[in-house]
Parts: C-alpha cells; structure tokens; sequence
C-alpha cells in the first residue's frame, strides 16, 4: 500500500523523532512521541518502532521510566541534520510541539507533595514558581490522605487562579474587622 506525506524513510524518522525531542524541555512518554511524530502521513508505526530502537541502541534518545528524551549526542546530530526535513514536515511538528511545550513549562512551575504526619494527617506543600523562583509557597495540613491528594490536584489544575485569588485577598484588604 503506498504511503502519503513526505517522509517515508527510517533516517528521515529518526531525525524527525530528534527534531520534536529536542523541542522539548521534559522527558514525554511513548504514546505523546508517537503522536507527535505521525505529524507526517508518510510513516507507519512498525518504521516509527524501529527507529526510535535504533536510536535508544545508538544513544540518540534515552528511555528512563517509560518517558523518552534526547540525549546530547542526539541533540547535537539532529541539529546538524534538521534542515533536511521538509519544511511543511518541520513547521507541523514545531506547532505541535509548541502546545506541549507550553504545557510542559507550566507544568514545571507547579510543585506539590505530600507527607504523613507523625501526629497524625499529612502535610501538603503547594509551590508556584515564575522561571525565577517561587512565587508562592504554603503547607496546609490535610487530614485524609484523599483530602491531601485533592489539594495537591486541585493546585495543580488551578494554581494561577489560586494565586491570584490570594494576592487579591491579601492587597485589597480594607483593613480588616477590629
């Protein structure tokens, strides 16, 4: 059955895998790289899984808890490789790279965790950072562990709404109750 798009061979795979990696700032799982790899309708998944093997075996990419990312030596020989690649191909998986990117970097801003108390509860600390450092910084005491974790998803999902909501507390103020 002939393919369409434009890329159709197993080196022009493997440095499209290593264009949208290098894109990246975090490690993304095997699922997210297919998908923003079949950005070309050239390619099929058996082609798609011996390249990114090949390159896991030539040490182009790494695989660390089911999450892929480039390694320097990938980054290196698919830049100097990248141009190669059509461009329609190269601007496709540049937008698509660029929404998860976006996503990445927020991601990266939030930080939660949560701990068991001695006294019993746990401690949920929630972090909001700007690239510069934090923000926002707090531990609440939860007293279920299903309490902590709803806190810890909840920031996450909303941590700027959260943020906002508390500076706008805390500035507006009219000088409280006495």
């Amino acid at each position: 059955m002939e393919r369409f798009g434009f890329i159709h061979e197993k080196l022009d795979i493997q440095k499209l895998i290593l264009f949208i990696l290098a894109r990246l700032e975090a490690p993304i799982s095997l699922d997210t790289l297919t998908e923003l790899t079949f950005c070309d309708d050239g390619i099929s998944y058996f082609d798609f899984s011996e390249c990114v093997e090949k390159l896991l075996q030539t040490e182009h990419i790494q695989e660390e808890n089911g999450r892929f990312s480039i390694t320097e030596k990938g980054r290196r020989n698919g830049q100097a490789l990248e141009s190669s690649l059509p461009y329609s191909v190269r601007k496709q998986a540049d937008a698509q790279t660029a929404a998860l990117l976006k996503i990445q970097r927020r991601n990266a801003m939030i930080k939660t965790g949560l701990s068991p108390r001695d006294s019993g509860g746990f401690s949920v600390s929630l972090a909001l950072g700007d690239g510069l450092g934090d923000i926002l910084g707090m531990e609440l005491y939860a007293a279920t562990e299903a309490q902590a974790i709803a806190m810890t998803e909840t920031f996450t999902k909303k941590a700027e709404q959260i943020y906002s909501q508390l500076i706008e507390t805390l500035v507006n103020d009219p000088g409280g109750e006495d």
